[in-house]
């Protein structure tokens, strides 16, 4: 039987977005008709490169094409609330790159706009797609090691060796040292550990947290403890400062899961049970490699082919609660963004 195609639009032409649609193009059931971005020259340039057929300078252009179904927000997460927002209002289905927005109050518009327009809308939370994270949760919540106690995790990376650091340093008028486009570590990485401890735990009661800020006002390293209702703790780090090893664990009564390497795209972990080898579990080949984001464009095709209007594998209500512990972060670090002092 054949399988409808499902129309993409492109908002932004940047790393992730050309990543998104590199494996997007690879999807036989996708089809990539529009992209936009702020200036002709870099759709037209985008839209050469991967073959689309339309290319626009602005993003209304692409948020009124009827003959896009869903449209993938790849902007700075400073622009998300309007971009997005724009594409709703327009009547497209939203997938929308992390941070979801800059914070909850923004996110909290996205969520209503969608709901009021019927339109479907998903967080970019690609780590939460991932087969073996799926498996890995099915694990923790089938009490394979007993009541979870400690969830870590970390994302940290070498900001000199990022694209744009001049002189084994980031420039302040680098997108992640901008307060005005939501710099920082937290927004960027934080994300992802923060996450990672919500999916086990739901959303913390209480949030002490420490950072080192740039002189701009953002953070370039932060730490959080997570606290909750079940006596469960989580420990989260994020850093522009130096690589850390991405890995994450989950501590219960009866055993531990560790995730060695770049738990945000896992490829494998290890189940450690009380009085039992350990056990290792792997990526199956067939779901390709370990960085494919074809993981949630295919959740996105399936919600809206059975008529979803959001993924129970990254449902609104779980995206609100890991903006809300963004929030709280940011507030015991001191962190405010332009957009927020008015």
């Amino acid at each position: 039987m054949a399988v409808d195609r499902v129309r993409w639009g492109i908002l932004a032409t940047g790393g992730i977005a050309a990543a998104f649609t590199a494996d997007l193009v690879d999807l036989p059931d996708a089809e990539v008709v529009a992209v936009a971005s702020r200036t002709d020259a870099s759709a037209k340039a985008f839209a050469e490169r991967f073959g689309i057929p339309r290319a626009y300078g602005d993003w209304a252009s692409l948020a009124e094409d009827a003959d896009v179904d869903v449209v993938y927000v790849a902007t700075p997460h400073s622009a998300h609330r309007a971009a997005a927002g724009m594409c709703l209002e327009a009547g497209r289905h939203v997938l929308c790159e992390k941070a979801f927005t800059l914070n909850s109050r923004e996110a909290e518009e996205l969520v209503a706009l969608a709901r009021r327009h019927d339109r479907f809308l998903m967080e970019a939370m690609w780590t939460y797609c991932n087969p073996l994270i799926r498996r890995l949760k099915a694990l923790v919540e089938d009490g394979a090691v007993g009541e979870v106690r400690t969830v870590q995790a970390d994302f940290g990376i070498s900001g000199h060796l990022l694209p744009g650091a001049r002189n084994g340093t980031l420039p302040p008028s680098h997108r992640l040292r901008d307060p005005a486009q939501g710099g920082g570590a937290l927004l960027d990485l934080g994300v992802y550990p923060v996450s990672f401890a919500q999916l086990l735990l739901g959303e913390p009661s209480d949030v002490v947290a420490r950072a080192v800020l740039s002189d701009e006002g953002i953070d370039l390293q932060t730490g959080a403890v997570l606290s909750f209702e079940s006596g469960a703790l989580a420990s989260v780090h994020c850093s522009l400062t130096g690589g850390t090893p991405t890995a994450a664990s989950v501590t219960g009564s009866e055993g531990r899961i560790d995730v060695p390497d770049g738990f945000f795209f896992a490829d494998r972990f290890v189940l450690h049970r009380d009085g039992f080898d350990p056990e290792e579990f792997t990526a199956d080949p067939a779901h390709g490699p370990r960085n494919s984001l074809k993981h949630e464009a295919a959740e996105v095709m399936r919600a809206l082919r059975a008529g979803e209007t959001e993924s129970p594998l990254v449902p609104l209500d779980g995206t609100l609660a890991v903006m809300r512990t963004l929030d709280a972060i940011r507030d015991r670090i001191g962190v405010r963004y332009p957009s927020e002092t008015n």
